[in-house]
């Protein structure tokens, strides 16, 4: 056998290992937020002081913009129902946590760098790119008939 039905072989079994491991991506990244938003809602005042001190315009509003999109992020990325939609403004999130807060610090999540929310970058970039996968309620939803 050579190397190119070798990997046919293997690329054909592994593809079925796909929606089992964006269903994992997808609850790892859901539950990476459910913290953060559940403590901003807890304190949105202080939050939104904060978020003041950052220079981030309109701090009350986006306060509970940010608190908002993450919660409803853990919701749809925990049931997969809108996945692509919502990665976009969760990426935004990133972005701006990255800009505002992680950056001067550098990379390494030990110095609060900005690893961990490039992390989350590139996971709901893949669920952008990618989907939910089969396992998800936008397969059932969206599935082409």
């Amino acid at each position: 056998m050579c190397i190119k039905d070798c990997y046919i072989s293997i690329k054909q079994k592994m593809n079925h290992l796909q929606s089992i491991s964006l269903l994992a991506a997808r609850l790892i990244v859901a539950y990476g937020f459910w913290t953060p938003a559940w403590k901003k809602f807890g304190n949105i005042d202080a939050v939104a002081a904060w978020f003041a001190t950052l220079g981030i315009p309109f701090p009350l509003i986006n306060a509970y913009l940010s608190a908002s999109t993450e919660l409803l992020g853990v919701i749809l990325l925990t049931l997969g129902f809108m996945t692509r939609f919502i990665s976009i403004p969760l990426i935004v999130i990133m972005i701006v946590a990255i800009l505002t807060v992680h950056l001067p610090n550098g990379f390494h999540a030990a110095d609060n760098g900005f690893e961990i929310p490039l992390y989350y970058m590139i996971f709901l970039s893949l669920f952008l790119s990618f989907g939910a996968g089969k396992i998800s309620v936008d397969h059932f939803v969206f599935k082409k008939q």
